[in-house]
């Protein structure tokens, strides 16, 4: 075997373990979060940081896009790290099935979670702007493989948050 060819297939070993040994933590850090969750009695707190004083905040009178969830969500704030604002938290009472949370619902809009995401981000916008800022209008794509798969990734990002 010659020698280049033994470098690349040691170089393609060495990245192949990598990978393998990335995607185990990020498996177990993804299944011990997880079993924190449930032994907090309930759902996963998804969060966001606000620009405002925790005393300006109260859980009690969350902001309106919140308000609509109430008697589906629990509400809490607390400092953020620092002394830069203010983390606030909701989660859905009584936790969700995993069913529902799994990347095929995400990806169908099934998943439950999704409506908290968005109105805790519209909830930052309007504590710290004073409104809630929409896009104008969808972003223009062709209608072509890579223009479908644009128009799909916009569509989900407004409920997971992401691109």
């Amino acid at each position: 075997m010659s020698s280049t060819r033994h470098r690349l297939l040691t170089a393609t070993a060495a990245t192949a373990a990598t990978a393998v040994g990335a995607a185990s933590v990020a498996l177990w850090r993804r299944v011990a979060a997880r079993s924190a969750d449930r032994t907090e009695g309930g759902d996963r707190w998804l969060t966001v940081t606000v620009n405002r004083p925790p005393e300006e905040i109260d859980p009690g009178d969350p902001p309106e896009p919140l308000r609509k969830y109430a008697d589906r969500i629990e509400v809490r704030t607390r400092p953020a790290p620092g002394g830069r604002g203010t983390e606030l938290a909701a989660r859905l009472r009584g936790g969700t099935p995993p069913v529902a949370t799994s990347p095929v619902a995400r990806l169908a809009g099934e998943d439950p979670r999704q409506d908290v995401r968005r109105a805790l981000r519209d909830a930052k916008a309007l504590l710290e702007a004073g409104e809630v800022l929409e896009p104008d209008a969808p972003p223009t794509t062709r209608d072509t493989p890579g223009g479908r798969l644009v128009g799909l990734v916009t569509r989900r990002s407004g409920g997971e948050g992401v691109l």
